[in-house]
């Protein structure tokens, strides 16, 4: 599903040279729910921005399902984005002014599905995170934890292959993010979907299936766990 060979990156600003990752490898199957866990500053993030075609790696290669997104053109990154990818933020990034249904009924509009299905399946995944009822509430309206659902529902609504969620419980207090959590496994369970977190949370640590530790760029350590 997702191969990162020797894969290096490097911030510059002004005369300071950040090495964020310093040639790190990693394979990655279908279906993993796994942690990349490292203190800030260890590279996670970035790791997951590449992954994400968010960002460009200075050298090494990353492949999508197959296909390899070195050199690829800004469109072709968003093209791969949109057809592959979902992504879940620590800040939510819901659009304030639209309702629950709107933030995630928007990235099928965006991909020409008619206005029927789009709302079949917009009410449907709204009631498999949780939500029924909610869905015309805006952002302001709703608790963290329902925000946050509100943004799981938004990243699987094009059914992507890849989930990456980056500090999902960050600003969730210990029993919502738990309750995300068991959302996004139970989702992983039942669709297959492939969950990739950059975390620091030993609680989303724990319910990894897989545990990848980086530090200084590097990958400390990398453990596989009974799903």
């Amino acid at each position: 599903m997702i191969a990162v060979n020797e894969v290096h990156k490097e911030y510059i600003d002004g005369e300071t040279h950040v090495r964020a990752l310093r040639g790190v490898s990693l394979k990655i199957e279908g279906g993993e729910f796994l942690s990349i866990a490292g203190p800030s500053g260890s590279g996670k993030t970035t790791l997951l921005n590449i992954i994400g075609c968010i960002d460009n790696a200075d050298s090494g290669d990353v492949d999508i399902d197959g296909d390899r997104v070195g050199g690829k053109s800004k469109k072709e990154l968003t093209e791969i984005r949109r057809a592959k990818i979902g992504f879940v933020f620590q800040s939510f990034n819901l659009i304030p002014v639209l309702t629950a249904y709107e933030n995630v009924s928007m990235a099928l509009s965006l991909l020409g599905v008619s206005d029927a299905e789009n709302r079949e399946r917009t009410m449907a995944l709204l009631a498999e995170v949780g939500l029924e009822g909610m869905e015309h509430r805006r952002p302001s309206r709703l608790s963290g934890g329902q925000q946050q659902r509100v943004a799981v529902a938004r990243a699987l609504i094009k059914d992507p292959l890849i989930v990456l969620a980056d500090e999902p419980t960050a600003n969730l207090d210990s029993t919502t993010g738990e309750a995300i959590l068991k959302l996004m496994k139970d989702i992983n369970r039942h669709r297959g979907t492939t969950f990739i977190f950059s975390t620091h949370d030993q609680m989303v640590m724990d319910y990894g299936d897989r545990l990848c530790r980086l530090h200084d760029g590097l990958i400390e350590s990398d453990e596989r766990r009974s799903a």
